[in-house]
C-alpha cells in the first residue's frame, strides 16, 4: 500500500472511532429532557449581559419580557460600557411590551483579571440576589426565547434534578456564508463535548452553551461563579466544569424554540467570532495546536484527498480507504444539517469548512502570539491570567 493509502486507512479507523466511540455526538436528538412542573414555581431572575447590542435587542428582548412563567420573574439586563445606546434602548423596549419587570444596571470598566463579560454577569448576579431566587437564567443578549421557554427549563430542571441546564442555541443560517459555517460548528462543538456524556451523573465531560444557562442559585453559590471563572473566555464551558467540580449534577442539549437572532452575513464576522477563542480552546499550547492541525487533516482533509488520489492514479486501497472515510464523514453530519433545515448536498462541503476552521485555529494562535488575544467588543484578553485552581 502507498503512503497516502496508509494515511487514508488511519483516517477511515479514526472515523469509525468517533461514528461509535465518541458518544454518538452525531445524533440530534437530545433535546430537554422530560419536564415535571413543580407544585409552587421556583422564582427566577433573568441576568442579560450586553454591550452594544442595540441591533439585536428588538428582537431578543421582547421575547425574555414576555415569558409565561407562573411564578416570580424578573430580568436584569446589565449595560456593559455600550457606545450605540443599549441600556436606553433596552428601557424603552420594556415600556413599549411591558411583561417581566426590568432591571438596568451598568457594571463600569472590568478589573484586572475579569474578562468584561463575566464582569457584566457578575453585576447582574449580584443585584438579582437581592431578590433571592432560586434560579438564574444566564441568557445572551442575542437570544429569541419562545414564550414557555423560561416554564420548560425549570421543569426540565426540578424533574431530572439538574444544578444546571443549558440549551444550544439555534444559530442564524440565511447568508451563503453562515449554511457553510454555521452548523459545522455546533458539529464540532457536540465532536469535543457530546451531549450524552456531559448529562450522565460522574461523567468526566462538562460543557454549556453560554448563549441560554439555567442556574440553581444554590448550585452558583457553591461553585463560586462567577468569581471562580472570572478570567474565562470560553466562559460557557468553564461555568459547567465549576458546577460540576462542586458537585452539580448538569445537562446539555440543542435548542427547540431558543434561537440567537445575531448575524454573520461575511466571512469575517464568522472568522473572528472562531478565532477570538480557538487558541484559547487549546490552553494557549503550541503542542495541541500541532496535534489539532494534524489531526484535522487526518480527519477531514485526507479522505477527499486519498478518494481523488486514488481514483487519478488507480491506487485502489487508497481510493476506497478515503471514499468510504468519507462517506462516514458525510453521514455523521447530515442530522446536523437537517436540524438546521439546510439541504444534504452539503455534507459533502464538510472537508472545506473544516480547512476553514483550521486556517481560523491557527490565525487564532497568530493573534495570542502578536499580543492581540481573545478580542470582542472592543476588548482584547491577550494573556488571561490562570484562575486560582489552575495554578
Amino acid at each position: 500500500m502507498s503512503a497516502l493509502a496508509w494515511i487514508a486507512a488511519g483516517s477511515l479507523a479514526a472515523w469509525l472511532w468517533l461514528l461509535c466511540g465518541q458518544g454518538f455526538f452525531w445524533r440530534t436528538d437530545v433535546r430537554l429532557p422530560p419536564r415535571r412542573e413543580p407544585a409552587a414555581w421556583p422564582s427566577v431572575c433573568v441576568v442579560v449581559p450586553a454591550r452594544d447590542e442595540a441591533a439585536v435587542l428588538p428582537e431578543s428582548l421582547p421575547s425574555l419580557l414576555a415569558q409565561d412563567y407562573p411564578g416570580r420573574a424578573e430580568v436584569f439586563l446589565v449595560d456593559d460600557g455600550s457606545t450605540d445606546g443599549t441600556g436606553d434602548l433596552a428601557r424603552d423596549l420594556a415600556e413599549r411590551h411591558g411583561g417581566l419587570p426590568l432591571t438596568v444596571g451598568s457594571p463600569g470598566e472590568p478589573p484586572a483579571g475579569w474578562t468584561g463579560k463575566l464582569w457584566a454577569v457578575r453585576h447582574g448576579i449580584a443585584l438579582a440576589r437581592a431578590r433571592d431566587p432560586e434560579y438564574l437564567l444566564l441568557t445572551d443578549a442575542d437570544i429569541a426565547h419562545a414564550p414557555g421557554s423560561l416554564r420548560d427549563l425549570v421543569a426540565a430542571s426540578h424533574a431530572g434534578g439538574f444544578d444546571l441546564v443549558s440549551l444550544m442555541a439555534r444559530l442564524r443560517v440565511e447568508s451563503a456564508w453562515e449554511r457553510l459555517v454555521v452548523p459545522a460548528f455546533v458539529y464540532f462543538f457536540a465532536q469535543l463535548y457530546p451531549f450524552r456524556r456531559v448529562g450522565r451523573r460522574g461523567a468526566r465531560t462538562s460543557a454549556a452553551a453560554g448563549g441560554c444557562v439555567l442556574l440553581r442559585a444554590d448550585a452558583a453559590e457553591r461553585a463560586g461563579i462567577p468569581g471562580a471563572i472570572r478570567h474565562a473566555v470560553i466562559d460557557d464551558v468553564a461555568l459547567a466544569r465549576a458546577v460540576r467540580r462542586s458537585g452539580g449534577h448538569i445537562w446539555l442539549g440543542l435548542a427547540e424554540r431558543v434561537d440567537s437572532v445575531r448575524p454573520y452575513p461575511r466571512l469575517a464576522d464568522l472568522w473572528r467570532m472562531v478565532a477570538r477563542s480557538a487558541y484559547a480552546q487549546l490552553r494557549h499550547s503550541p503542542a495541541l495546536l500541532v496535534g489539532t492541525v494534524a489531526g484535522l487533516a487526518l480527519v477531514y482533509l485526507a479522505p477527499p484527498l486519498a478518494l481523488c488520489t486514488g481514483v487519478a492514479v488507480g491506487d485502489v486501497p487508497c481510493a476506497v480507504a478515503g471514499g468510504l472515510a468519507w462517506l462516514v464523514m458525510t453521514a455523521t453530519y447530515l442530522p446536523m444539517l437537517r436540524y438546521y433545515r439546510q439541504p444534504p448536498w452539503l455534507a459533502l462541503s464538510l472537508p472545506l469548512t473544516a480547512f476553514l476552521y483550521l486556517l481560523m485555529t491557527v490565525d487564532s494562535a497568530v493573534r495570542h502570539y502578536r499580543g492581540r488575544g481573545a478580542a470582542w467588543k472592543g476588548r482584547t484578553y491577550a494573556r488571561p491570567e490562570p484562575a486560582p485552581e489552575q495554578r
